[in-house]
């Protein structure tokens, strides 16, 4: 009788364990390719709806809510509030138009932000009113948002130096 006893504790353990729910499956490997080509058609788009010059809040959009950009040359915006009315600004200034071609996204090792550097095409009025266009470089850090949603977090840019992109 005295060997059931010192089995009963190893035998409740077994009946437990058997009992114990499975563990959740891992979660789905991280596939730079094709989260790459995503994130790539989305920073398109974003430049499409930039380019095109009317809709600021849609523009916005792409940044997350607690975004920072740093303009060149101007002063640092907070937020997607600040950046839209930096944006529905521009759109107002007579000839005002940009373009950006971003580069393959470098993501970080948990696929959960990203970074891309672009060369972009500004063009504004210059000192005696005649449109210039003026070249720049850049960089941006997205985010996947807990809504699965590609959004920009940190974008960066610069005047590139005279005759160089």
């Amino acid at each position: 009788m005295s060997s059931i006893r010192r089995l009963l504790p190893f035998a409740a353990l077994v009946l437990a364990a058997g009992c114990a729910p499975p563990p959740p499956p891992p979660p789905p490997a991280f596939d730079a390719g094709a989260e790459g080509d995503k994130l790539l058609k989305r920073d398109v788009e974003w430049a499409a709806l930039a380019t095109a010059g009317k809709d600021a809040d849609t523009v916005a959009s792409y940044w997350s809510t607690d975004a920072v950009l740093y303009p060149d040359g101007q002063p640092l915006l907070k937020g997607r509030a600040a950046i839209r009315a930096f944006v529905a600004e521009s759109y107002k200034t007579p000839g005002f138009k940009i373009h950006w071609v971003s580069e393959k996204p470098t993501f970080s090792p948990d696929g959960k932000l990203a970074y891309m550097p672009a060369t972009e095409e500004t063009t504004v009025p210059g000192p005696k009113g005649a449109l210039m266009t003026i070249h720049g470089r850049g960089i941006s850090i997205w985010r996947k948002d807990p809504d699965g949603v590609w959004r920009c977090v940190v974008d960066i840019a610069n005047n590139a130096p005279a005759g160089k992109l």
